[in-house]
């Protein structure tokens, strides 16, 4: 709720689940924050955030994060507040309201520097990525696993429609989204495109859904016998544990393995392009032939982050398809701040559904 401190400032009370680094354990912290956001800024209560598996790599320590810090960054919620002058623009270029429920991108940007002017404002010079910047503990998180998160200037926002569920909208602002820029990466897929996909975890099967929904023929490569049988669900015409080769017209590799990196490529036809965006962390370096590369027309990609474009592609697919395939069934758990480490411990489970669910306004265990 809202109300005023001892300097009649408004102020929010807020709570939310601290990392304070690998080995340690979440701290559950209560607070009392400035409610009113800067210029360009918007204050958001998160209904619901789930846990990604670059949380699950921060944790462990397979990649750097800042801390303290409020991990996070695939979430939905509703806008409590907007900051003072003009209201920030969703991306479909309508004012940010108060009582908008929205979803919002990885990072935001400045807009203005080298890389935002060329068209890649994903790779900003000056990127601020949400649940992976140090806390500052005078203002509300930028990270999902909390009851607020303050949204700063350059953030991209899209509005989501009521029925579409917490469950399916809050992975739109990493998952869905990314594979959005996969799938623009790879050029046009439509109708017959013969659609190789490697990896059937959370990124593979939405993009499954995706590339079927445009009448692509979809293969989906996983070892894992219970995620093939997944991604039949998803719109799969046919699932392998080792994918044909030169028999593609585009390859999506999502899962990071450098032998899938290595399929994709191999399964290329003539003119066939590969778009890489599973390989987030550094691995052993791959053997490419080049005169196949030359001789093949082939085009490699890679995709990291997304446009805004994409997060509103998202969600427009999500609010039409997701009657049709079960991405409800992604998300498991409804766990409340104060068990991050039953929910991290799901999400690394053998098995587990690719995301679990966190609920930052749920009641506390104690």
């Amino acid at each position: 709720m809202t109300v005023l401190d001892a300097t009649n400032q408004v102020s929010v009370d807020v709570r939310y689940a601290c990392w304070d680094g690998v080995g340690l354990p979440f701290r559950l912290v209560e607070a009392s924050m400035p409610a009113e956001p800067g210029p360009g800024e918007v204050l958001v209560r998160v209904d619901m955030a789930t846990v990604c598996g670059s949380d699950v790599h921060t944790v462990l320590g397979h990649r750097t994060s800042p801390a303290p810090g409020v991990l996070g960054h695939e979430q939905v919620g509703r806008v409590v507040a907007v900051g003072p002058g003009a209201a920030p623009a969703r991306v479909d270029g309508a004012p940010v309201r108060v009582g908008d429920r929205v979803v919002w991108s990885v990072a935001a940007s400045c807009g203005a520097c080298r890389r935002c002017r060329s068209g890649i404002p994903q790779k900003c010079l000056e990127l601020r990525k949400f649940g992976h910047e140090r806390l500052d503990p005078q203002r509300p998180p930028t990270g999902g696993f909390a009851t607020h998160c303050l949204l700063p200037a350059g953030t991209s926002v899209v509005r989501v429609p009521d029925e579409v569920p917490d469950v399916v909208a809050a992975p739109a602002g990493c998952a869905t989204a990314t594979v959005a820029a996969v799938l623009d990466a790879a050029g046009p897929v439509g109708e017959g495109t013969r659609v190789l996909v490697t990896g059937a975890g959370m990124l593979g099967v939405t993009a499954a859904a995706m590339a079927a929904s445009r009448g692509a023929e979809v293969v989906v490569s996983d070892p894992d016998p219970a995620r093939r049988e997944l991604a039949l669900r998803f719109g799969a015409a046919a699932v392998t544990s080792t994918p044909a080769r030169a028999a593609h017209d585009v390859a999506l590799e999502l899962s990071g393995a450098p032998a899938a990196v290595a399929a994709c490529v191999d399964g290329l036809d003539v003119g066939g392009v590969a778009v890489l965006a599973g390989s987030v962390s550094p691995g052993p370096g791959l053997q490419i032939d080049p005169e196949r590369v030359v001789r093949g027309l082939l085009t490699v990609v890679g995709v990291h982050n997304y446009a805004p474009h994409h997060l509103r592609t998202a969600v427009e697919f999500l609010a039409a398809r997701h009657g049709g395939f079960p991405f409800h069934e992604l998300v498991d758990g409804a766990h409340p701040l104060d068990a991050m480490a039953e929910a991290f411990a799901a999400a690394g489970a053998r098995g587990a559904a690719p995301r679990q669910a966190v609920v930052p306004g749920a009641a506390l265990r104690a």
